[in-house]
């Protein structure tokens, strides 16, 4: 009995975080206080109270979560992949996917976040910095890797090839959601595309083109 009630709290907690990160992923953090998340869910604050006794712990959860759901969407299936420049490719067309099937109504939940915490230190700017650093890292591993392998050119820089691909994943948030470029999807995975077949050893291991 007690194992089921607390195995219930549990699917309430995560589905309260999933709404939350949602809404965040709109809204901001800062905007998003116990009130107006009970509001939008149709419970009552005292029941959000009892898994969260205030806003930072919230938050701090809500940075996991997002955390956990970028790995399950995004890393863990491209790992699937075969090493090299395949699992490569894989990690950013995935998270072209993330953001094209709107899993999250806003985008990117990080990318909504970052500027509000940018100046203001503490653990939750630490938490979302972690994270950040933790795709970066997977990025230029990965990059490394290939390069390892003899998939990449010799002499290529693991380091810039993840700047590249970070910072055109970057760039499709601000087109679609600011500007409206719809095509920004697929200009942004063909460009990856291009990169590392222009790099890759033997291009005939990656698609030609992006879907």
């Amino acid at each position: 009995m007690i194992d089921g009630r607390l195995a219930r709290g549990e699917r309430t907690r995560q589905a309260v975080l999933g709404s939350a990160v949602a809404l965040a992923s709109v809204e901001g953090l800062e905007g998003l206080s116990l009130a107006r998340l009970a509001q939008s869910l149709g419970v009552s604050k005292s029941g959000l109270f009892s898994h969260w006794p205030d806003k930072q712990r919230l938050q701090l959860d809500m940075v996991e979560h997002a955390r956990n759901q970028w790995i399950e969407e995004i890393v863990r299936p491209a790992l699937r992949e075969p090493r090299g420049v395949r699992r490569l490719w894989a990690v950013h067309a995935n998270r072209m996917d993330f953001y094209e099937r709107r899993v999250l109504p806003g985008g990117c939940f990080f990318a909504a976040v970052e500027p509000e915490v940018d100046d203001h230190p503490g653990p939750v700017r630490d938490a979302i910095a972690a994270a950040k650093q933790d795709w970066v890292t997977l990025l230029g591993d990965l990059a490394t890797r290939a390069v390892e392998m003899g998939e990449l050119r010799p002499g290529t820089d693991a380091a810039q090839l993840a700047f590249e691909i970070q910072a055109l994943g970057a760039a499709v948030i601000t087109h679609t959601l600011v500007l409206r470029k719809e095509p920004s999807f697929r200009f942004a995975r063909q460009a990856v595309l291009d990169r590392l077949r222009f790099l890759a050893t033997d291009p005939s291991v990656l698609p030609e083109t992006s879907p």
